[in-house]
């Protein structure tokens, strides 16, 4: 597993976001956690992220250690692996010690909810850095959450490595915050935070460096490649290989993102994800033929772009 990072890895992989696999009783999976990681590296992806689809923030503090050295343990040598932290700021100084005693260069900062002031947050950031000397990745996804200014301090001072940005906009909407946090910190330092289909406009209208998503985690050559295609400006191509992932993406829109993807994996025979942790449960079971279906077709997809390239 990589120790050391510079912005210019935010943009050699696809950030790949899975699940957590957990055995039927709530253990967790080493089968399950295994056999994704060895799909993502097959596939070329270098960079995983355990944060909302793991749902990172509801993992006991308990087994946060246990649970991040069974990963770390799991990744190739060339892999760069982000766990999460947070969110509330008594947590992250739990964490905070654990980590200390690891070498996980970034961590996510999954985001805080109320009550908090700009300021406060600002002291929290700092104090876990101080505590650990492990970056933030901000997870953003509502206007203003954290000022660009003070971004731009956070980034100055080592404290903060990069953005993750998922506000949601609507299309060509114009986006102010997102500009001035690049103007902060730097386009090298921001990554979308959607997936693959937002992922086109951020990189090519907006100048982001990458981005992070769940389909990669079935399919992950094509996402990979879709990176590629954004970094050469080649939209066609972009969308082109953005079509087979489009089924699965619009059950996640309608049914959940991460509980679709969750059973999305286990449909594709990937590996058996198990149950999800609570407080979030399994699409009903009138939705899981489509989930299935849509899971299996990506991976058919995938398999077939394999084939291609190596042919």
């Amino acid at each position: 597993m990589r120790y050391s990072v510079t912005p210019s890895d935010l943009a050699a992989s696809v950030m790949a976001v899975p699940p957590l696999a957990r055995t039927a009783d709530g253990a967790f999976s080493e089968a399950g956690n295994a056999a994704v990681l060895a799909h993502l590296r097959e596939g070329g992806v270098t960079t995983v992220l355990y944060g909302g689809n793991a749902l990172a923030q509801h993992w006991p503090v308990a087994v946060y250690a246990d649970w991040l050295d069974r990963l770390q343990a799991m990744a190739s040598d060339d892999t760069w692996l982000l766990p999460s932290v947070g969110p509330d700021a008594g947590k992250m100084m739990d964490q905070a010690a654990v980590l200390k005693t690891r070498r996980f260069p970034v961590a996510l900062l999954v985001p805080m909810g109320a009550p908090l002031t700009h300021e406060g947050m600002g002291t929290a950031l700092r104090r876990f850095h101080a505590e650990c000397n492990v970056q933030l990745l901000v997870y953003i996804k509502t206007d203003g959450y954290i000022p660009a200014a003070m971004l731009g301090d956070l980034v100055a001072e080592g404290v903060v490595f990069g953005v993750k940005y998922a506000v949601p906009r609507q299309p060509g909407e114009a986006d102010p915050y997102l500009a001035a946090i690049v103007d902060a910190i730097g386009a090298d330092r921001v990554i979308s935070g959607f997936g693959e289909p937002p992922a086109i406009p951020h990189m090519l209208d907006d100048g982001l460096a990458g981005f992070t998503a769940g389909c990669v985690c079935i399919a992950p050559s094509m996402s990979m490649a879709l990176l590629e295609a954004l970094k050469r400006g080649d939209r066609a191509e972009a969308e082109r290989l953005l079509r087979p992932m489009q089924a699965l993406e619009a059950l996640r829109g309608g049914h959940g993102e991460i509980r679709v993807l969750h059973d999305a994996i286990s449909h594709s025979g990937l590996g058996d994800m198990g149950p999800l942790l609570p407080p979030m449960s399994h699409v009903d079971a009138a939705h899981q033929d489509a989930i299935a279906k849509a899971a299996r077709d990506l991976l058919a997809a995938e398999q077939d772009y394999r084939a291609a390239q190596a042919a």
